[in-house]
C-alpha cells in the first residue's frame, strides 16, 4: 500500500432496515478497533446494565439523540471517525425508516462505500431494495452487503449463499461496479474486525480488512479538470501586493503550473503560474485537494467561475434534466421557484417539468405526475437564470451534483445529480 493509500480518508455510509443492527455494528466497529475511550465504554456498560440487558448495547455509541435512545433506533445522520493504522475513516449512520430517506441521501452524497445490512432471519426486504437503488442512484463506486445476525439462523451457509444469490439477482439490475458480501454477527463480533470460528466455511475478509484495503484512489474523476473558484485572494499587504490568488477544491483532473487553462464562462486562456497547499507551492494538485492557483495573465474571475482546460471542457446551460430527492414537506410543483447551488455558483431556477417519480422499491417509474412529495425521487427539468458548467453526475460526482434551495425560507429542499 503506498504511503497516498495509508493516508487515505474513506468515507462510508451504513444503511439497512429498522434494527438490522447498524448502529451495533458501528459500535462493534469502534470498540473491537480499540477507537474509543474507556469512559465511553463504562458508560455504556451502565446504560447497558440500567436497561436489564445481559450484554453490551453497542448501538448507544452512535445513536446519540435521547429519543433514538429510547426508541433503540436511529432517526438524524451520526457522522463518527475513527482511524486504524491503515486508513482513517468516516462513517455515517443513516436511519433505515421510510420517511427518512433523505437523510440516507445526505449521509451517502459524500460516501466512496455503502455498508448494506441485511438480517440473516428476513433476508432482502423492501428498505434494502429501497438503499441499493439511492446506492446506485448516487454513484457510489463501493458497496458491502453485511449479512448480520447470522448467529441467530445457527451461522449457517446455505441461509447466507441464499441471500447472496437474491441480492446478485436484484443488484444486476443497478449501476454498482463493486459488490461484496460478508456474513457477520455485529453483536458477537462475528467477521467485524476479528475472523470468526464459528463460520469455517467463509474464506473471505472481514469487514475491517475490506475497510482497510478497497481501492478508492481511482473513485475521483483525474481526467476532466475542474476548478470551481471558491474566493479570490487579494491580502493587500505590504509583502503581497500585487498578489491575486484563486481558491477553492479541485473537482477534477490534475493541475500543474505551466498548464495551458481556460476560464469559464469568459473563455479567456491564460497557463498556471503556482499552486499552493497550505502557504507551500506544490508541484501537482489534484480531486479533492483544496488549493490556491495563481495564474500568469490578470483576468477579471470571480467567485462560481470554473478553471478547465481549453480542449476538455464542461457542459454550459441554462437547461438542465436531473433526478431529485426531495427533503422538503411541502410538495415540489411544475412553475416552483428555487436557488440552484452548483460547485461554488448559485442562481435563480425555474421548474419546468415534472417527467416522472421512481418507485424506489419496484424501481418502476410513476407518470403523469404534477407534484412530489417529502423522500420521493423523481426526474426534472430545470430552467436556470445564467448558465451551469455541468458534467453528467455518471462521469464527476462534484460537478454533476446540485442542492435546491426555498428562495423564501433558505432551507435545503433538495439534492439533485445532473442526466
Amino acid at each position: 500500500m503506498s504511503i497516498q493509500e495509508n493516508n487515505q480518508l474513506l468515507r462510508f455510509t451504513t444503511a439497512g432496515s429498522v434494527d438490522d443492527g447498524k448502529s451495533t455494528l458501528i459500535g462493534r466497529l469502534l470498540y473491537d478497533s480499540k477507537s474509543i475511550f474507556e469512559d465511553q465504554i463504562d458508560a455504556v456498560k451502565a446504560s447497558s446494565e440500567k436497561k436489564g440487558f445481559d450484554y453490551v448495547d453497542l448501538s448507544l455509541l452512535t445513536d446519540g439523540l435521547k429519543s433514538e435512545r429510547e426508541q433503540g433506533i436511529t432517526i438524524d445522520v451520526a457522522y463518527r471517525y475513527f482511524a486504524t493504522p491503515k486508513r482513517k475513516f468516516i462513517i455515517a449512520d443513516t436511519p433505515g425508516h421510510i420517511q427518512y430517506t433523505r437523510n440516507m441521501v445526505t449521509g451517502a452524497s459524500t460516501a466512496n462505500l455503502a455498508i448494506i445490512l441485511v438480517d440473516a432471519r428476513k433476508g432482502l426486504l423492501e428498505q434494502t431494495y429501497r438503499h441499493s437503488f439511492i446506492a446506485s442512484l448516487l454513484k457510489l463506486p463501493h458497496v458491502i452487503v453485511c449479512v448480520n445476525k447470522m448467529d441467530l439462523v445457527d451461522y449457517s451457509e446455505a441461509v447466507y449463499n441464499e441471500i447472496v444469490e437474491n441480492y446478485k439477482a436484484f443488484s444486476s439490475k443497478l449501476d454498482i461496479k463493486d459488490v461484496q458480501f460478508v456474513p457477520i454477527s455485529a453483536l458477537k463480533g462475528d467477521n467485524v474486525v476479528d475472523r470468526s470460528k464459528n463460520m469455517p466455511w467463509y474464506e473471505g475478509s472481514t469487514l475491517l480488512y475490506h475497510l482497510e484495503h478497497v481501492h478508492i484512489a481511482s473513485d475521483f474523476n483525474h481526467i476532466d479538470c475542474r476548478f470551481p473558484v471558491q474566493m479570490v485572494i487579494r491580502p493587500h499587504t505590504l509583502e503581497h501586493q500585487d498578489f491575486r490568488g484563486y481558491a477553492g477544491r479541485i473537482d477534477g483532473g490534475i493541475f500543474k503550473p505551466g498548464d495551458e487553462v481556460e476560464i469559464m464562462p469568459s473563455g479567456f486562456s491564460t497557463k498556471i503560474k503556482s499552486i499552493e497547499l497550505n502557504g507551500q507551492p506544490i508541484e501537482e494538485a489534484f480531486s479533492p485537494m483544496s488549493v490556491t492557483m495563481t495564474l500568469e495573465d490578470e483576468i477579471d474571475i470571480s467567485r462560481g467561475d470554473m478553471i478547465v482546460r481549453p480542449n476538455n471542457k464542461p457542459e454550459a446551460t441554462q437547461d438542465l434534466d436531473l433526478m431529485v430527492c426531495w427533503m422538503n414537506q411541502k410538495t415540489l410543483q411544475t412553475k416552483t421557484k428555487l436557488i440552484i447551488k452548483h460547485t461554488t455558483k448559485e442562481c435563480q431556477a425555474l421548474v419546468k417539468d415534472i417527467h416522472y417519480k421512481v418507485d424506489v422499491n419496484t424501481l418502476h417509474r410513476i407518470e403523469g405526475i404534477s407534484e412530489i412529495g417529502m423522500n420521493e425521487i423523481a426526474r426534472l427539468s430545470i430552467r436556470t437564470a445564467n448558465p451551469i458548467f455541468k458534467d453528467s453526475y455518471s462521469r464527476n460526482r462534484q460537478t454533476g451534483a446540485v442542492i435546491l434551495i426555498d428562495p423564501n425560507t433558505n432551507e435545503t429542499v433538495g439534492a439533485g445529480m445532473l442526466i
